[in-house]
């Protein structure tokens, strides 16, 4: 019999009890398990960027879309937490087929992502943690759309990558941190999560603002004196890069958002 085989057997032997060992397979789902005070729970992650130092011990599953089978199975999991991203619809099948609990986890907005600390806290029996952030997320949510809001929303472009372009869609999260802090993301008509654009599109739409995650990034768009970014010298590096990892911490993350936007003229 193949290791892998000997794993799903070991897997399939294990006892069926209240959640005890949780693998998370996206860096934001890990830092949610952080703040819900259930890193005990953790046995296993995927690694994609820096780990919490909390979590440097851990054992690894792969890499962000290169999910190690064997490897997870080994650690006989009881609860795999999952952002659809993180791996491809083959893996996601072959987690199904072996009988593993799968909780789906991907927020659409900042409404979603509270709901879904209460979500995860009931799965994995943190349910008075979980509950205690979704209403001190919403509470804060809702003081930052007051303090922010604006009559028109600022036009602005979140680069995501440079070489080729890469931008958010609406119906990505960050898009919904943007509408949080009296913004308009000038590409939100886009259902795709990381849409490529041209150089055209975004002179055609003509942002007042444009975000992206570093200096280096911005330079380009000084070549396009007509955009109205450029004329007003409102090329700003993302503040927080919190913003691309939906976990409470991203508040935090989208106040300093909102904090420099409302510098923007």
């Amino acid at each position: 019999m193949t290791r892998l085989g000997l794993c799903l057997l070991a897997l399939l032997a294990w006892p069926a009890l209240a959640v005890e060992r949780v693998v998370s397979l996206a860096p934001s789902l890990s830092e949610i398990v952080l703040e819900l005070e259930a890193a005990d729970l953790l046995v296993g992650v995927l690694d994609g960027g820096e780990r919490p130092a909390a979590l440097s011990h851990l054992p690894s599953v792969g890499r962000y879309g290169q999910l190690e089978m064997e490897s997870l199975l080994k650690l006989q999991p009881d609860l795999v937490l999952l952002w659809p991203d993180s791996i491809g619809p083959a893996q996601r099948q072959q987690l199904q087929a072996f009988g593993i609990p799968l909780l789906v986890v991907e927020p659409r907005d900042l409404t979603n992502l509270a709901a879904q600390f209460a979500e995860i806290g009931a799965r994995i029996g943190r349910q008075a943690q979980g509950e205690s952030l979704r209403q001190r997320f919403d509470e804060r949510r809702a003081e930052l759309s007051r303090r922010y809001r604006r009559e028109r929303p600022l036009r602005v472009f979140y680069q995501i990558w440079d070489k080729p372009l890469y931008t958010i869609g609406g119906r990505q999260i960050i898009s919904d941190a943007l509408r949080l802090c009296g913004a308009e993301n000038v590409f939100a008509d886009l259902s795709l999560p990381a849409p490529q654009v041209s150089v055209e599109s975004v002179l055609q739409r003509d942002p007042e603002v444009i975000l992206a995650g570093s200096g280096a990034q911005l330079d380009g768009w000084r070549r396009w004196p007509q955009l109205t970014a450029v004329k007003r010298k409102q090329l700003w590096p993302v503040p927080d890069k919190g913003l691309e990892r939906p976990s409470f911490q991203m508040l935090a993350a989208t106040e300093k958002l909102c904090a420099r936007l409302a510098d923007a003229q």
